[in-house]
């Protein structure tokens, strides 16, 4: 048991037991109605602009964001925060470009126009690259809790991390889309409200308040902002705007997780405007998330480093070790309940979104049964939800390898998410792109990508532009020796077809 332990009373564990059984109270109570796959996968296509808005941010600001944000404001400032101006750049491009050819076409999966432009194996090859991304990035969202857990209370990590795959796999199993996006609604006010009265906690605590706090930030280098070009630098202006544009769109227009919540909307103007308003909520969230963590190096460095000392092993468990040491009793129950549900929001999101990739992009696909009911799907869709929640679960104990959670999570949405966006990039902008370019460039897009993850020392930030980059040039250019795409196939799926057919 960890000395923390002691710190962790009755009362914690009692608010943290009974918010747990909420979140999965909630999830599983959508169980009724579900019909259907258009019900279990979509909502029935019934969600208004604010929840949309909602889900959308809980899905970027998970329990993730809630040790990782503050864990890099902490050990190297909240200069990463600037990431959040990407969104300005990924938000109008997801809107405008990608959304109108997802709705309009009534798609279930973000992979279905690539086989309507290009391929069934290209659909199949995107499908499966996001299946492996999403699956790592869910090892990571399982593997945060369990380490705040393991930390503030003294539980062990595989005890958590079988405790948040199980609760998790089991709502999501039953509640579908539903339960998906409410508990992200129920996640984002408490996450959010939690984080708010930690800072002001901290704040009373570090003499001379604010002024303080940027003083020690400044004299730690906290607040430095790198403007060197190099792209070896871990973290400069260049990588937080236009590296951090092409990992915002890996996310947000070509990740069925985000993709599916679109889809849940009463309509395309519903679902843009549930996008705009996510971009403006975006700020003050990821700021009071990145601020977070400079408070509280601001903190520790008036009231002694627990890391220097060896009181915590990583930066990531800096802010559960202040929740349990420095929050009244009842309040350290209650947030440390919170990274654990809202991972699982996350968790049950991302798990959602594979079953649904899986059975309409492989199982009817590829198997197609006509003759198999709704019932019979839903039960197949289970099936999957509970498979994939199993796999999860497995990988959340190989997940450390990777470097902190804020590394982690960006490494993988980069690496793999890149030539998936330049891939659809490829589809929308160019006529002239081919299957067999798109083919050969995301191959070496993909191929580039990983060789200046493991083969250099460039910045996690630049691995998204890489592969988008590395997928539109391959493609383009090896379509160029290709014959001519048949305009009549390209009704609707190209920028300039689609414009013509709007006038």
């Amino acid at each position: 048991m960890s000395q923390l332990s002691q710190t962790f009373t009755l009362l914690d564990y009692s608010i943290f037991a009974a918010y747990l059984l909420l979140t999965v109270a909630i999830g599983t109570i959508f169980i009724k109605g579900q019909r259907n796959l258009d019900e279990y996968f979509l909502a029935g296509r019934s969600i208004g602009s604010v929840i949309i808005a909602m889900t959308i941010l809980a899905s970027l600001f998970s329990g993730i964001s809630f040790l990782a944000a503050p864990s890099e404001g902490y050990a190297n400032g909240p200069i990463f925060y600037l990431v959040t101006l990407g969104f300005f750049v990924a938000t109008p491009i997801t809107t405008l470009v990608f959304l109108p050819f997802y709705y309009n076409s009534r798609f279930f999966t973000a992979y279905q126009y690539l086989e309507e432009r290009f391929s069934v194996h290209l659909r199949t090859l995107a499908s499966a690259s996001f299946v492996v991304r999403v699956l790592l990035w869910l090892a990571a969202a399982t593997y945060a809790p369990a380490l705040a857990l393991e930390q503030a209370t003294g539980m062990p990590l595989w005890f958590t991390i079988l405790c948040t795959g199980i609760l998790t796999t089991i709502y999501t199993t039953f509640g579908g889309m539903r339960a998906v996006i409410w508990t992200d609604v129920m996640q984002l006010v408490v996450l959010f409200g939690g984080q708010v009265a930690i800072v002001l906690v901290a704040v009373t605590k570090v003499p001379g308040g604010w002024s303080q706090v940027i003083e020690l930030g400044q004299q730690g280098g906290r607040l430095d902002l790198s403007l060197s070009p190099d792209p070896t630098v871990r973290v400069t202006l260049w990588g937080l705007l236009l590296g951090a544009a092409f990992m915002h769109l890996v996310q947000m227009a070509t990740d069925q997780v985000s993709v599916q919540r679109y889809l849940s909307a009463k309509s395309l103007k519903e679902a843009q405007r549930g996008l705009w308003l996510k971009l403006w909520l975006v700020l003050p969230v990821s700021g009071v998330f990145y601020g977070t963590g400079l408070v509280l190096y601001a903190f520790y460095q008036v009231n002694g480093d627990p890391l220097a000392a060896g009181k915590i092993t990583k930066a990531d468990q800096i802010l559960p070790y202040f929740v349990v040491n420095e929050l009244p009793p009842g309040l350290p129950g209650l947030f440390i309940a919170a990274i654990y549900a809202a991972s699982m929001s996350t968790i049950s999101a991302g798990i959602n979104s594979l079953t649904s990739a899986s059975l309409v992009d492989f199982y009817q696909r590829l198997w197609r049964r006509p003759d198999l009911s709704e019932k019979n799907q839903l039960r197949i869709a289970r099936a999957l939800t509970f498979g994939y929640g199993t796999l999860v679960i497995i990988l959340a104990f190989l997940v450390h390898r990777l470097g902190t959670l804020l590394e982690a999570t960006n490494k993988v949405i980069g690496l793999i998410g890149g030539p998936l966006i330049g891939l659809f990039l490829l589809g929308i902008l160019s006529r002239r792109a081919t299957a067999r370019g798109a083919l050969v460039g995301w191959m070496g897009g993909l191929l580039i990508t990983l060789w200046v993850c493991f083969g250099t020392r460039i910045s996690f930030l630049w691995y998204a532009l890489t592969g988008t980059l590395a997928t539109l040039i391959i493609g383009h250019i090896v379509s160029r020796f290709d014959r001519l795409p048949d305009p009549k196939q390209l009704k609707g799926l190209t920028w300039t077809d689609r414009a013509e057919a709007e006038k």
